[in-house]
């Protein structure tokens, strides 16, 4: 079992952990940076634990169902194994890496920000633990994936919000966390391979198509597309989250974080086979990026006009002027992904979590939160 859990680990960490050693100085760096500032904000226990809980599960299931870590298992499943061994290590290392370089990230900036005492660092840490527990004895059983995963986040929900008591917390997920293991250790390990990504028969064509291709792709991978989905429906409350702010500057800021769909935007690196063709072709560079670029315009549009009907149909007011710049920042948000998935792809990952929260994700959304700020000043008065 030991030597399992190394091989994942390292493959995840690399050669002597230093991916980890990287991320925990960054996290250190970025805590004592925001402690230091004295911005303080009130969140309630309920809520960071909740926060937790959810950003842990998902990361952790994204990992299981990334395409990289099926054939990481396949390879696995070659050798001679004790099932329990290999699906406790399996997991384990999961884990360990959405944990430590995924949630410390989140606590980091949470925890610098906030006000806390030990005993809610605790309970954040059993949270971590236990949704990765509740994903990884989920995701095997596929058949009751629906039914256990929404029973169980029913139950944490209670205990999170209706209990309220910290002398209850501990002991309720000591309980989740005891029964996610005895689950987890009696799962198949052949259950933890990614199906094969198939869209049944493919029509024959008689002309390539860039759009057909990106399009096939998202109906392939259905977390793109629910990812997008939920950005729709961020738009659809976003002039309620930003409300706050000064009128003016509301509709561009939102245009520009509707722009952060990272899923399109990063179809060149998570799909090194592709961008391998696609650079040995001729002419590509037009070919290739063009079409892409309107098929994230096409996708950011979306998400802008969702965010103007809402805005009209709640506030009102919407004029030619704010449907012009939303066209605006959605072409120049395109363009500015796709340029750097051209020129600057995201390589050396090893899961789809990498990726989706790499740090250039944020380079462009920065550009066009600046390009709102500033519009708003001179356009919007």
């Amino acid at each position: 079992m030991k030597r399992r859990l190394e091989a994942v680990a390292k493959n995840l960490f690399g050669d002597g952990y230093g991916r980890l050693a990287r991320a925990l100085f960054l996290y250190l760096v970025v805590y004592w940076g925001l402690h230091i500032t004295g911005f303080q904000i009130q969140v309630a226990p309920a809520v960071l634990y909740l926060m937790v809980s959810s950003f842990s599960a998902g990361l952790m299931w994204q990992a299981l169902s990334a395409e990289g870590r099926g054939a990481g298992m396949e390879n696995i499943l070659m050798l001679p194994f004790e099932n329990w061994s290999l699906v406790f290590s399996y997991t384990a290392a999961l884990g360990a890496y959405t944990l430590l370089t995924k949630t410390a990230g989140l606590l980091a900036v949470v925890l610098a920000v906030s006000t806390w005492k030990g005993a809610e660092l605790l309970g954040c840490i059993l949270c971590g633990v236990n949704a990765v527990l509740v994903a990884g004895c989920i995701y095997p059983r596929k058949r009751l994936r629906t039914v256990t995963g929404i029973l169980w986040a029913t139950a944490l929900l209670a205990v999170f919000f209706l209990l309220g008591k910290t002398a209850l917390l501990f002991p309720s997920l000591a309980i989740s966390c005891l029964a996610s293991f005895l689950l987890l250790i009696r799962a198949d390990a052949y259950a933890f391979r990614r199906p094969s990504q198939s869209s049944g028969k493919v029509r024959d064509y008689h002309r390539h198509s860039v759009r057909r291709y990106l399009f096939r792709y998202l109906t392939d991978h259905k977390n793109y597309l629910v990812n997008t989905a939920v950005m729709w429906g961020a738009a659809c409350v976003l002039q309620v989250l930003l409300g706050q702010l000064e009128p003016r500057f509301v509709l561009p800021m939102g245009f520009a974080i509707l722009s952060m769909n990272t899923p399109v935007c990063i179809l060149l690196s998570c799909d090194p086979d592709l961008e391998q063709a696609v650079r040995l072709l001729p002419e590509q560079e037009r070919a290739f990026s063009v079409p892409y670029c309107l098929f994230v315009f096409g996708c950011n549009m979306a998400a802008d006009a969702i965010f103007l009907c809402s805005w009209q149909l709640q506030i009102g007011g919407i004029a030619s002027l704010d449907i012009l710049t939303a066209a605006i920042f959605a072409l120049l948000s395109a363009a500015g992904s796709v340029l750097l998935e051209w020129y600057r792809p995201i390589r050396g990952w090893k899961i789809e979590s990498d990726l989706w929260h790499h740090p250039r994700k944020y380079v462009v959304p920065a550009v066009m939160l600046l390009l709102a700020g500033l519009l708003g000043i001179v356009l919007y008065k």
